[in-house]
């Protein structure tokens, strides 16, 4: 574990430091997101701090290659020539788009190419988890355009949640600590070498996010863009696919531990209110005789703005929301699978603080615009001539 902190450390630190730089490139090159009518940052912003986070990467994982124990993974798999080489190349398609505002086929054939590469490189799907406890094998014809789909996926669902200040980088660095943990603890109690390739993938995913969100938190002094949303969410699904693609399922049943299909669920948990809001979007716009691509103000975090929650409190809500799947993930790996009852109580607790969660969501902008109302009533009600009103 100290060696994973000692990269996570670096990871953040160097994104930390790279953002500056990259802000002061963005500006002389003119990549700044301009303000749109559906946007709600109110000045132009530069964007590709992906870049930045794509250095922490480089950084974290060029100090992971010179710790004397975690320099086994790049010795035995491939995992690290993976990460950078599909890395770079989303990275350069995000750069273009973020300058020039590429169209979608172009990109979705980079993200095609980027997926190639991980799985040229031993990061893809060979076999799936079935529920009642066997695998089902997958054969190239079918792992490889499965793998494809999984990370395009992934890559388009966090570009697509990239709304509100911080919001990409604070879902994606909270579902990747929760894919962190349930890693760690598979190895842990499997009790393999607990230096792998899906763990180091998380952390350094977990610290890049960490590292560009301490200028990316409302109010945003830079955007990563589709350089950034697009890398973190190729990291993402190359973590999750190795996680899967590590083990045996038959290891699960051995050791009476969770079902390998905890963390192939967790990203889409994760992404499912971002996926749903696109499919109202889509419905939304078709159903006005709108095109699909038709930009508007209906988005999820539109709508929480209008409830009345603040910038700030709209993001947090959001992490609340990934916070809590992932924290239902985590406890779930804790109980073995032939406990049902443990099971059904890890989510009757998940379900009750998610019902008190959406009362509070909706009931808290309610009673404080409430409380303005009275108060504006009261102060109006008083006059100017109240002197026990008036300060001292």
């Amino acid at each position: 574990m100290r060696e994973y902190l000692l990269v996570i450390l670096t990871g953040i630190t160097v994104t930390y430091l790279l953002v500056s730089p990259v802000k002061s490139l963005a500006i002389a090159m003119g990549a700044q997101a301009a303000v749109r009518d559906r946007d709600v940052h109110k000045v132009p912003t530069p964007r590709i701090g992906g870049l930045a986070m794509f250095g922490g990467l480089l950084g974290a994982l060029v100090m992971a290659r010179a710790l004397p124990h975690m320099t086994e993974v790049f010795i035995e798999t491939k995992t690290a020539n993976a990460v950078i080489l599909s890395g770079a190349l989303i990275v350069m398609l995000g750069i273009a788009d973020d300058l020039w505002d590429i169209d979608a086929l172009t990109k979705l054939a980079g993200q095609i190419a980027a997926s190639g590469i991980l799985i040229m490189n031993g990061v893809q799907l060979s076999a799936l988890p079935r529920p009642d406890g066997g695998s089902l094998a997958l054969a190239p014809l079918y792992g490889v355009p499965l793998t494809i789909f999984i990370v395009v996926a992934t890559i388009n669902a966090v570009n697509f949640i990239d709304g509100l200040d911080g919001l990409a980088a604070g879902v994606v660095g909270i579902a990747a600590f929760a894919l962190f943990l349930l890693s760690y603890r598979l190895a842990d109690v499997i009790d393999i070498p607990l230096l792998i390739g899906p763990t180091m993938i998380a952390g350094v995913l977990v610290a890049i996010c960490v590292g560009f969100l301490a200028h990316n938190f409302h109010p945003a002094r830079i955007f990563m863009g589709d350089t950034g949303s697009m890398l973190i969410g190729l990291l993402l699904s190359a973590a999750t696919i190795q996680l899967i693609a590590l083990f045996d399922t038959a290891l699960a049943q051995k050791y009476s531990i969770f079902p390998l299909w905890l963390p192939l669920l967790l990203v889409p948990m994760v992404v499912v209110v971002p996926f749903a809001d696109m499919l109202l979007a889509v419905w939304r716009r078709t159903n006005q005789g709108l095109s699909p691509f038709a930009p508007d103000k209906h988005h999820l975090h539109h709508r929480l703005l209008r409830l009345g929650h603040s910038h700030r409190r709209s993001v947090l809500i959001m992490y609340g929301w990934v916070g809590l799947v992932g924290a239902c993930m985590v406890a779930l790996s804790f109980v073995p699978p032939n406990s049902p009852t443990w099971q059904a109580a890890v989510l009757f607790v998940t379900l009750c603080v998610a019902a008190l969660g959406a009362a509070l969501m909706v009931g808290v902008p309610r009673l404080i615009a409430r409380r303005a109302f009275q108060a504006e009533v009261e102060a109006a009600a008083a006059g100017p001539g109240d002197r026990t009103r008036q300060p001292v």
